[in-house]
């Protein structure tokens, strides 16, 4: 009976999928393909700041809605570092430290106290994304900031098979996402230091009882996750510019791909990425009125097969 569920709820979404994707392949290969290639990219820079998110919400069960003020503040950091010194490599390290010391603050000072306690911490972080949202408003501004592509990443990359040409700088995004989502797995399941961060959410006092020192770690990893929301703000600063609002579309794309990958799962959000990006851009390309229904719909079929999300397990 379990298999028959899955089996009808497999090909209730992968039908009407196969049936489109024959459709569009034939009638127009090249825009089928380049949209494939916008929509991976778009999910590597999704997942790149929803993995920063999945740390500190889906496995140290940290709510924090202040989250896109972070990738914000970071691409704000990384813009202006980029046009004082033209080095992009600096602003990514800029933009990531500028996120990772006030990911830094915030867990410190504030969501410490407050463990264990979601409302609170919920209420709390809404609060704040609305004042360093208005804060950073001030400083920068309401004007439009985009970042130029550092030259060895400008122009097309040509000879593509079926696309021809396709962004040199779009194609980066797919490796940083692939290196960071490798990196995060390794870290999480290869390395002590990811060890002690699964058994301090499993069992804090258990893990402060054998020596660790629990808030050291958990401090840590915050400033991990925070810096990849800075980081991503300066990868988004050149694909999609920094202006007030991206905070809240990106905040709010980091909680569909935790949701629909499954909390603390660094593999899900990837997944969950995929799904959020490609269909973004394919409801963009073929049907624009509805692209943002597609989303919802996607949102709510993972919600009702699997409420803990794709690749979620128990708690």
């Amino acid at each position: 009976m379990k298999w028959d569920a899955r089996f009808w709820a497999w090909l209730l979404i992968g039908g009407p999928i196969a049936v489109f994707s024959l459709w569009a392949v034939v009638d127009n290969t090249r825009l089928y393909f380049v949209t494939l290639l916008n929509g991976l990219t778009l999910a590597s820079l999704y997942f790149i700041v929803a993995s920063g998110f999945t740390l500190v919400f889906g496995l140290m069960r940290n709510v924090n809605l202040a989250h896109g003020s972070l990738y914000l503040l970071g691409g704000y950091v990384g813009f202006f570092v980029a046009e004082k010194t033209g080095w992009w490599v600096l602003a990514l390290a800029a933009g990531f430290l500028a996120a990772a010391i006030a990911g830094l603050l915030l867990q410190v000072l504030i969501l410490r106290h407050m463990q264990g306690q979601d409302l609170r911490q919920t209420m709390v972080t809404i609060g704040l994304s609305i004042v360093v949202a208005d804060l950073l408003l001030w400083a920068f501004t309401a004007q439009v900031h985009q970042m130029e592509a550092p030259e060895w990443l400008q122009g097309p990359i040509r000879n593509l098979p079926l696309i021809k040409a396709y962004s040199a700088y779009r194609l980066s995004l797919l490796v940083f996402g692939v290196g960071i989502g490798v990196f995060l797995w390794w870290l999480l399941t290869r390395t002590t230091v990811g060890a002690m961060i699964r058994a301090g959410v499993d069992d804090r006092q258990m893990l402060a009882a054998s020596g660790v020192n629990v808030n050291l770690v958990f401090a840590v990893t915050f400033m991990l996750g925070a810096g990849l929301a800075g980081l991503g703000g300066v990868i988004g600063a050149v694909e999609l510019s920094m202006v007030p609002g991206e905070d809240t579309r990106l905040l709010l794309a980091s909680l569909i791909v935790v949701i629909v990958g499954g909390m603390g799962s660094v593999v899900g959000a990837a997944v969950g990425a995929v799904i959020l990006g490609l269909a973004e851009t394919y409801g963009l390309a073929y049907a624009p009125t509805y692209s943002v229904v597609f989303t919802f719909v996607i949102l709510i079929l993972v919600l009702a097969f699997r409420p803990r999300g794709i690749l979620g397990k128990p708690a």
